[in-house]
C-alpha cells in the first residue's frame, strides 16, 4: 500500500520560513528579513518620514514579530500583517514627531510667533495611507521576488530594459553590456516576461 505524501512547499514560502525561524533556524529569519525589508521600507518612506527614521520603524517592525511570530495563526499571511504593523508603526512615528515639532516650536523664546510657521516648514499629510497606494507597494514586492527567481541573465536583461525613464537604456547599449546580439533581445525578452508572469502567479 503507498501512502501518499502531502504536498511540500516550497522552499522559500513564508510558511516554511516562519516553521524554520520557530525552530531557531538564525538563516531562516535572515531570509525573512531580507525579504521584507525593502517593503517596508517603501512604506515608512510612503509616508513621508525620513530614512533615519525608516530605520527605527524597521527594527520596531521585526522586533514585534519576533514576538509575533510564535503565536502566528497563518503563516502565510505574514506579508500583510508586516504590511499593517509597518503601516501603524509609520503613522505613530509621524505624529510622535509632529508632536515634538509642535511642542520645539512652542518652546521658542527668540520672540517669534510660536504658532507661526517658519520659511522652511511644511504641514505634514496627515491622510492615513491609501489602499491603493499599499496594494501598489506589495504589487511591486511581488514582482521583486518574482525578479529574484529568474536566471541570473532574464533578470538583468529586464531591469536594463525596465528603468525610469531617465535611465532608460537602447536596445545597443543593452546588447552590448550582455554580450549578446541586438536582434535577440525582443525575443529573450518576452520569454523572460512569460517566466516572470508564472512565477508571480
Amino acid at each position: 500500500m503507498v501512502t501518499q505524501q502531502p504536498p511540500l512547499e516550497t522552499e522559500d514560502s513564508d510558511a516554511r520560513l516562519v516553521a524554520r525561524c520557530r525552530a531557531g533556524d538564525g538563516a531562516a529569519w535572515t531570509a525573512l528579513v531580507n525579504r521584507y525589508q525593502r517593503l517596508v521600507y517603501a512604506i515608512v518612506r510612503r509616508v513621508g518620514l525620513d530614512e533615519h527614521t525608516a530605520g527605527d520603524v524597521f527594527q520596531a517592525v521585526f522586533a514585534r514579530l519576533v514576538q509575533h511570530l510564535p503565536r502566528l495563526v497563518d503563516p502565510s499571511r505574514l506579508q500583510a500583517w508586516i504590511v499593517t504593523t509597518a503601516k501603524r508603526e509609520a503613522l505613530l512615528q509621524r505624529r510622535l514627531a509632529m508632536r515634538t515639532v509642535s511642542m520645539t516650536r512652542a518652546d521658542a523664546d527668540d520672540g517669534a510667533d510660536p504658532g507661526a510657521a517658519g520659511p522652511d516648514w511644511e504641514p505634514a499629510d496627515d491622510a492615513p495611507i491609501a489602499e491603493a497606494a499599499l496594494e501598489h507597494l506589495q504589487q511591486l514586492h511581488v514582482v521583486r521576488e518574482g525578479l529574484e527567481r529568474l536566471d541570473a541573465r532574464c533578470r538583468d536583461l529586464l531591469l536594463m530594459l525596465f528603468r525610469d525613464e531617465d535611465e532608460l537604456l537602447s536596445y545597443q547599449e543593452v546588447a552590448g553590456r550582455l554580450a549578446i546580439p541586438v536582434g535577440s533581445i525582443g525575443p529573450t525578452r518576452s520569454r523572460c516576461l512569460d517566466k516572470l508572469r508564472r512565477s508571480v502567479v
